[in-house]
């Protein structure tokens, strides 16, 4: 009996035990069930679509949900209320593959609201040789950088050991492959060394790159003809990559640019992107349109072709563009010789002061040599020279403008950058509006301080994105907010294969940003081009924040975005 009893006495206080516990479980707060929660804000999710009034939840990289979650848990609750929340933005060309290791902040980048950048305009990380490093050797020096990788793996693995605070994604580019082979020499390939080229495409396909990318104005690419291409684009295609490409010409023969650019495409069965499409030349201003109809033919013919571009009228690249590509054989230290020599600084002054030739003519393009701005040097003695145009530097000194263009390209052994203001304002908006045109900035990522903070940039560098949103949607209403969010998030994450990024949908990568659409504008110009944008508020990428109320963190949590032939490895 009394065993019973203490069995039946037991079973009753284990009973209530159980019930007491079942209730303190009932009473203690449940676990978050996010890990950021950003509410109250107004929802463009980057396909397009209506802006709608939602919230968006995040758990670890991914975006959890979107929609009413006022009342679910959250590590840390954002009130968003009167912000856009987007995508983050995507960069479809920068120039940050080694800036990016030399000031790993990206204050340009993250402060315009820009989570992921595409780079390899033509010349790219990898692969790497001596010819390759030849031309940059000076400037890794003066910035401290080491080049210790050889290929994708190696660059892609330096990324990850030194921590990014951005996606990157990258093209092998033409001209890296064929320096890399022939260095700058002004022939074609033999058969045996074209295929050293295809093969050097196929690994760095292997190896993650997103593709092949030309850069045909300038030399070494411009002395490769269309079959060479086509062959380095095919060896791309057959692991799923595109070709990008800044074509031939981009004033009055960029009809015959075009159609190159699709030939490639046709011939090596792969789609096609522009880079930084535009209209340079006084004489082809007005033109746009027409170009614009050239892609939406052959869209409507079932071509994969399309272009991006940045909504400024003025364009930047190294001042030895200027000059035609034949005296660039040989690289960087050949040209400074043959600007030595008189009978052949002679021959390059009448090119360059006539009024035809079958390459593109930057300075004919900026209508001579006013229209040349001075940006960033490389030897420090030569800084007065920056902000300074070629024509107002001849002046002050009592020169000519044509020896101060050319003695500066020797004192600074051909590594001073310039801007060409050679473009029209209603051509850049009538490209801005094509909804299927995306967004490139064409710069690297920099600050107004640390180990970049010298150098002289493009405005485009820290305003490219906040101008789109702010001078062509909320003042000029070219196109709406919802197209323009589309432009710089879903159009180049569907144009680059970019898996599940580019939108705002359950599933995708947390790539975010949040900012003002009443006050988001550039405040970089080209007096005073080191100032951030302003109006964006909060930057997630993949689930971390590395913009946090506008100012910066110290996360890194930014990746190596590996292109489609790397999952056949």
């Amino acid at each position: 009996m009394t065993g019973g009893a203490v069995w039946r006495s037991g079973g009753l206080a284990l009973g209530c035990a159980a019930a007491l516990l079942a209730g303190a479980a009932a009473d203690r707060p449940t676990a978050p069930e996010y890990d950021v929660l950003l509410v109250g804000g107004t929802v463009v999710d980057g396909t397009g679509a209506a802006a709608r009034e939602a919230d968006v939840a995040i758990a670890g990289d991914r975006i959890a949900a979107v929609g009413s979650l006022r009342d679910a848990a959250a590590r840390r609750t954002i009130d968003v209320t009167g912000l856009v929340v987007a995508p983050g933005f995507i960069d479809m060309l920068g120039w940050s593959q080694y800036t990016i290791l030399v000031d790993p902040r990206a204050v340009s980048k993250l402060t315009q609201g820009i989570t992921t950048e595409v780079n390899g305009e033509g010349t790219s990380p990898a692969p790497v040789n001596d010819s390759t490093l030849k031309d940059s050797r000076a400037q890794f020096a003066a910035w401290g950088l080491v080049v210790d990788w050889r290929d994708y793996d190696g660059y892609f693995h330096r990324l990850e050991r030194s921590g990014i605070p951005i996606n990157i994604g990258s093209f092998v580019g033409a001209t890296q492959v064929r320096r890399y082979v022939l260095g700058d020499a002004r022939r074609d390939p033999t058969p045996d060394e074209l295929a050293r080229m295809v093969a050097l495409v196929d690994t760095a396909m292997r190896q993650g790159a997103l593709g092949l990318s030309t850069s045909l104005v300038y030399a070494p690419a411009y002395y490769a003809k269309t079959e060479e291409l086509v062959a380095l684009a095919r060896a791309a295609g057959r692991r799923g990559g595109i070709y990008i490409s800044h074509i031939r010409n981009e004033g009055s023969r960029i009809r015959e640019a075009l159609g190159e650019a699709f030939r490639i495409g046709r011939e090596a069965g792969v789609p096609v992107e522009v880079w930084h499409l535009k209209l340079a030349g006084r004489a082809n201003w007005g033109r746009m349109p027409r170009i614009l109809a050239l892609f939406d033919s052959a869209r409507a013919a079932g071509h994969r072709v399309g272009a991006n571009s940045y909504p400024y009228a003025v364009s930047a690249a190294g001042l030895s563009a200027v000059i035609p590509a034949w005296a660039h054989e040989g690289g960087d230290d050949a040209l400074v010789a043959r600007l030595r020599d008189p009978a052949t600084r002679a021959r390059i002054r009448r090119q360059l002061a006539g009024r035809s030739g079958a390459q593109e003519s930057f300075v004919r393009s900026a209508g001579g040599l006013s229209g040349v701005l001075v940006l960033a040097v490389l030897d420090t003695a030569l800084r007065r020279f920056e902000g300074r145009r070629i024509d107002d530097i001849a002046r002050a000194e009592r020169r000519d403008p044509y020896d101060v263009l050319f003695d500066l390209l020797i004192a600074d052994n051909a590594k001073t950058g310039a801007a060409y203001f050679s473009m029209s304002e209603a051509d850049v908006g009538a490209a801005v509006a094509a909804p299927w045109v995306g967004v490139g900035s064409d710069f690297g990522a920099t600050a107004p301080d640390g180990p970049l903070g010298m150098r002289r940039v493009h405005p485009r560098a820290y305003g490219t994105a906040p101008r789109l949103l702010g001078r062509y949607v909320r003042e000029q209403r070219v196109l709406s907010l919802e197209a323009a969010v589309r432009k710089l998030t879903g159009v180049p994450a569907e144009r680059l294969g970019l898996e599940r990024r580019g939108l705002l949908r359950e599933g995708y990568f947390a790539d975010v940003t949040v900012f003002d659409a009443n006050i988001i504008a550039d405040r970089a110009t080209f007096d005073d081009p080191g100032q951030p944008s302003v109006g964006v508020r909060f930057v997630m990428v993949n689930g971390r924040f590395v913009l946090d109320g506008g100012r910066l963190t110290a996360e890194r949590p930014g990746r190596a975005l590996l292109g489609p032939g790397r999952s056949e490895r």
